[in-house]
């Protein structure tokens, strides 16, 4: 099969399109035929290799944790799951052709195999995020960089749970965070104060990693109220890193269970094939996406 992989740290030129063994489901997991694969941060920054409190890389190694594809192998001890179901999830190596995970659900209806492959993490993050600052309903969550995929999950699980968001993005991102529930400001030069006018921030997450720790502490009061998932330096603040967490299944089924509500759509900002990982990676990285970035197989 093909799948992208690179044998040392550093740039996106040392990720490489290779043939390599199919893997095949062990006990608990399926495996897929990828039709596409999630774009995360995370997996730039495993490339670059930055520590990230995941189990450590041995090289060479492959790319990507998230996946929707056709279910062609189910693992023993594996039910409710059957060849030929559509589903996504998280797992390991997803830059590929076939990949194996280690939690899944069912694709929504209507849904594409591209915006499938947009949620399993994403989601997941969203709702570990929420939890670990703490914030409740009827308060009011700062979020910046809040267009992205992360982003755009946790505007609109807060919405559904009653929480109010303020969200920080470029200028031409206000409109689409207004559209998901958001009152939004711009980042930049006098930022802080333009969200001081829209009233108390209750709790903060920094998803974007643009070095604004310090002032998301003092317009919140308390570190502890303070997430990032973006910024290595942030426990020197006293903030809270949140790294990897692996795979939640409980987090795909909420994801599918609001999906198929109507209460969470992420979009595409841009697709690529398997053998433009590398530029896939570079926009990921530049940042300013409005929603997901996919690899199609």
């Amino acid at each position: 099969m093909k799948k992208v992989s690179f044998a040392e740290f550093g740039g996106p030129d040392v990720l490489q399109l290779i043939d390599a063994e199919e893997p095949h489901a062990g006990p608990g997991r399926i495996r897929v035929a990828v039709r596409a694969a999630g774009v995360n941060p995370v997996d730039w920054r495993l490339r670059e290799g930055q520590v990230l409190g995941a189990h450590p890389l041995r090289l060479p190694a492959g790319v990507g944790l998230d996946a929707a594809g056709v279910v062609d192998e189910v693992g023993e001890g594996v039910a409710g799951v059957a060849i030929g179901d559509h589903v996504f999830g998280e797992g390991a190596d997803t830059y590929a052709e076939f990949a194996v995970l280690s939690a899944w659900a069912r694709m929504p209806e209507g849904l594409s195999f591209e915006e499938a492959a947009g949620y399993p993490s994403v989601v997941e993050t969203a709702l570990r995020v929420i939890g670990e600052v703490g914030v409740l309903p009827g308060q009011t969550l700062l979020v910046s960089g809040a267009s992205g995929g992360v982003g755009s999950a946790v505007l609109q699980i807060a919405r559904e749970r009653g929480i109010a968001v303020i969200g920080t993005a470029g200028a031409g991102n206000q409109d689409y965070l207004r559209g998901l529930g958001a009152t939004a400001t711009t980042y930049g030069a006098g930022w802080v104060e333009r969200v001081r006018r829209l009233g108390r921030v209750d709790a903060a997450l920094d998803l974007a990693g643009s070095g604004v720790i310090h002032e998301l502490v003092d317009l919140t009061g308390d570190p502890r109220k303070v997430v990032s998932i973006a910024d290595l330096a942030a426990p020197e603040l006293g903030v809270r890193f949140s790294g990897v967490a692996g795979s939640v299944p409980a987090a795909l089924a909420e994801a599918a269970d609001l999906i198929a509500r109507g209460k969470l759509h992420i979009p595409v900002d841009a697709s690529y094939p398997l053998a433009e990982a590398a530029a896939a990676h570079i926009d990921s990285r530049a940042g300013h996406t409005r929603g997901r970035r996919v690899i199609v197989v």
